[in-house]
């Protein structure tokens, strides 16, 4: 049931119109459907990170010295992160993009539901992805690489706000992004790039350890780097926080940066978020 058929359900039964709340989930009902209905790329959007996260683990699985994980036990909280920015971000940026380009969000517009129904419609799918990926992850991770659960509540807290600052944060920024394709046909490549090079500098891919640290500094701009970070702090062992370039796991910084593109993601929305291309004005 479309968002339109809901509020004219809503209103006959009750004399008004529901509110933003109400058809934000019954939008929320809808992306996720939809989203079901191209198996291709739910295909792609949840095996992308797996198979990476194989992919590496084959190939780079000694201990790293000192640390008391192997480099495989290293990709996984990576690729929680990676995937966490994969299903908001990038996913995001290209959809809304895509909608804009199509004439979607234009009709939308013109229709009496209210702004903020749209928006939460795309959260619900973006908190719904990201945590069934997650879970994939988690479960590769502790079935094959020997990535322990948490045994205290506080770890598991700490993922929590993690999980949901990050893919907030994530999600905002692939809202702002969205605006800056000028057509459908570029979406990918404008929203990739910056994804694929930050994923190069914040310890997805090579690990941090690695990284000179002028990269880690432009990386520590951007949120991506504070995901792997805080998920490595709730999944591998504190003897592991010797790889990190501060030597610690850094909770209060992460949750500080986080909680920071929360807020400036917002703002970058609220002043760069178009209804209509640039084509129509």
């Amino acid at each position: 049931m479309t968002t339109t058929a809901v509020a004219s359900r809503t209103r006959a039964r009750t004399g008004r119109l529901p509110g933003a709340w109400t058809l934000g989930l019954s939008r929320g009902a809808l992306e996720i459907k939809q989203f079901f209905r191209q198996r291709d790329q739910v295909v792609f959007t949840f095996s992308f990170p797996v198979v990476f996260l194989f992919l590496f683990a084959a190939i780079f699985h000694d201990d790293v010295r000192g640390s008391g994980v192997n480099a495989s036990q290293l990709y996984v909280p990576a690729m929680m992160a990676s995937g966490i920015m994969s299903t908001s971000f990038q996913s995001l940026g290209i959809s809304i993009a895509v909608e804009r380009d199509e004439k979607v969000l234009r009709r939308l517009r013109g229709t009496p539901m209210p702004p903020a129904a749209y928006f939460l419609g795309k959260i619900w799918l973006v908190l719904f992805t990201g945590a069934v990926e997650t879970a994939i992850l988690l479960f590769a991770g502790t079935a094959f690489y020997g990535v322990r659960l948490p045994s205290e509540a506080s770890r598991w807290a700490d993922f929590g706000w993690i999980f949901v600052l990050g893919l907030t944060g994530c999600s905002l920024l692939g809202i702002a992004i969205s605006s800056v394709p000028r057509s459908a046909k570029s979406a990918s490549s404008v929203v990739v790039l910056p994804f694929l090079v930050l994923q190069f500098i914040s310890g997805v891919y090579i690990s941090i350890d690695t990284i000179p640290d002028w990269m880690l500094n432009v990386g520590a701009l951007f949120p991506l780097k504070w995901l792997c970070q805080g998920l490595r702090g709730v999944f591998l062992p504190d003897s592991a926080r010797v790889l990190e370039q501060a030597g610690s796991w850094e909770f209060g910084k992460v949750a500080l940066v986080l909680a920071a593109w929360c807020v400036g993601g917002l703002v970058l929305c609220l002043l760069t978020f178009r209804w209509k291309d640039r084509r129509d004005g």
